[in-house]
């Protein structure tokens, strides 16, 4: 049981695979069992297997299993956090370890974010080579088993395929098996976990000998044909992005091509910089696969590491298509998984740093227009958990609001719907200001709120009314509504529709008296959420078969 809990502190942890043996005997054992995802992946849209350009994320810092080993979280702190998931489509967490297994807390994060998770099958140097000719070399039973191994770890714990890297030199007889071991792998990997990946990294070729290649082509083509995508190495110009386009045909979007965000070797781009790589990718209408952006945090320091990351996503938005929210409830305190100290109602319960991945709640889309609206972190202030929304923004002259998209949606809209938030508002005169949520919904002939004799909206701006009670029957759920504490306001609205589609969720503020100045704003969002009326009268499943293991008073 060593490899499940820490030697110093007993804590369960994340583990890795070393080794081949390893691999082959890996068995579900219960000390295991916390490495397992409690989030099922959230459905977004579009669904990953649209044909728009991906953005894959690369994660690799100082080896992998720092602290987001810890299951239960740890005192960190300023940690490493990832949050802009709305951007992305698909999390890889790589390390050097023959078979990384993806620390649990990331899976957790990113599901509920609605992104898959991969871990990373690695072999290098001249033990790589060995074990290669050890499963590769011989009769289909060896790598049989190794496929089915993989497929077999990715559904025991609950993530969604591999990165497949096989960075050594192969015998004729081994990289003759590849394709079919990779097709195999692929096979089994889409039928343990819906929606599963897997992934091949530019590097052995065809013939077996190790030459990155910057770009598909004949001599890699056989092992993209045979797996869900290719992942580019970074050392590629113009012209590798136009042969990797011609040569994939309809399958363009399931070519990645790397950019090193560390810049190493002959790049077009890195670090703040990396828009410009990026830009040409998408020019080829090609994916990408965004290697280390941890680099923000490494190089940078992690002193300002969420200004910075801010800025670092902010500079490649205008290339990364967002997703969308496609289910209710949506609800959200906007805690990054980490903090300063934890709150509960806005009050502070715990001072003191900690970091638990696992208790990321579903993120925004975190807009910043230039010199007009930024939306960050703030860790000084919260309704609950360790952070909240903070909006800066300013009213132009003569305008009465400004409204700040926090999520974009894409489902149709319940007859009815509730909602509920929770702000606060900074700087010198508060009471100036008024905060709202507005729903936009899908240009539709069809689309009106209330009953039916009512007006269609004009471009589908929709402002809830407000609800001074809660409801009969939702007063437990809805128990917050204009009773705000610790400085926090709290509202709760509703909103009939018929034939609607959502599409915006966005935060508005509005000054009281029109002014020819513009107006600064900052506003602390502690809660958002959406629900669909109907399924709240329901009561909640009952639990059914609760068993209690391993009990160790301490």
């Amino acid at each position: 049981t060593a490899r499940y809990f820490d030697t110093k502190t007993t804590e369960p942890i994340s583990f890795y695979l070393s080794s081949l043996e390893e691999l082959l005997s890996w068995q579900p054992d219960s000390n295991g069992d916390f490495n397992i995802s409690a989030v099922p992946l959230a459905k977004r849209q579009p669904p990953l297997h649209s044909k728009r350009p991906r953005t894959l994320v690369c994660h690799d810092m100082r080896g992998g299993y720092l602290d987001d080993r810890f299951i239960q979280g740890s005192d960190t702190r300023n940690p490493y956090v990832f949050y802009h998931w709305r951007y992305i489509d698909i999390f890889v967490y790589f390390s050097h370890h023959t078979v990384t297994i993806p620390p649990v807390c990331w899976t957790n994060a990113a599901h509920r974010n609605g992104v898959p998770v991969l871990g990373t099958f690695i072999t290098e140097w001249t033990d790589g080579e060995k074990m290669c000719e050890a499963f590769l070399a011989g009769g289909e039973e060896a790598y049989h088993a190794v496929s089915e191994q993989l497929a077999r770890i990715a559904q025991h714990y609950r993530f969604d395929g591999w990165l497949v890297n096989i960075e050594n030199t192969l015998s004729a007889a081994a990289v003759k098996n590849l394709p079919p071991f990779l097709r195999r792998l692929t096979a089994q990997v889409h039928s343990a976990v819906p929606g599963g990946l897997v992934i091949w990294y530019d590097s052995v070729l065809q013939n077996g000998t190790l030459k990155w290649q910057n770009e598909l082509n004949e001599e890699n083509r056989v092992f993209f044909d045979a797996c869900d995508g290719l992942f580019t190495n970074y050392n590629w110009k113009e012209s590798n992005l136009e042969h990797s386009r011609e040569l994939a045909g309809l399958r363009r979007t399931d070519v990645y091509v790397g950019i090193d965000v560390f810049g190493r070797g002959e790049v077009i781009s890195s670090g703040f910089d990396t828009n410009k790589s990026l830009r040409l990718i998408r020019q080829y209408g090609l994916s990408t696969a965004i290697f280390a952006p941890g680099w923000v945090y490494e190089h940078l320091g992690e002193e300002n590491f969420l200004q910075n990351e801010n800025k670092f996503w902010a500079l490649l938005a205008e290339y990364l298509p967002t997703h969308s929210i496609c289910t209710l409830p949506l609800a959200t305190s906007f805690s990054l998984g980490m903090g300063n100290s934890r709150f509960l109602d806005g009050k502070e319960e715990e001072a003191g740093p900690w970091y638990d991945l696992s208790l990321q709640e579903i993120q925004p889309l975190y807009p910043e227009r230039e010199g007009r609206l930024r939306t960050s972190c703030c860790l000084q202030d919260a309704w609950c958990g360790g952070s909240s929304l903070r909006v800066q923004g300013t009213i132009p002259p003569g305008e009465e609001h400004v409204a700040t998209r926090l999520f974009s949606l894409q489902m149709p809209a319940p007859p009815k719907l509730f909602l509920t938030l929770l702000y606060k508002l900074e700087g010198p005169h508060p009471d100036n200001f008024t905060v709202a949520l507005e729903l936009t919904t899908g240009d539709s002939a069809t689309c009106h709120e209330g009953n039916v004799t009512s007006l269609p909206e004009p471009n589908g701006r929709h402002h809830p009314r407000l609800l001074p009670a809660p409801p009969p029957g939702l007063a437990k759920l809805l128990a917050a509504c204009n009773h705000g504490s610790n400085g926090w306001t709290s509202r709760c609205y509703e909103l009939d529709l018929q034939d609607c589609s959502l599409r915006d969720l966005s935060l508005l503020v509005s000054r009281h008296q029109p002014s020819p100045q513009e107006t600064s704003f900052t506003c602390l969002v502690g809660e958002v959420r959406v629900l669909d009326a109907a399924s709240m009268v329901a009561s909640a499943p009952q639990v059914q078969s609760l068993a209690a293991s391993q009990l160790w008073w301490q």
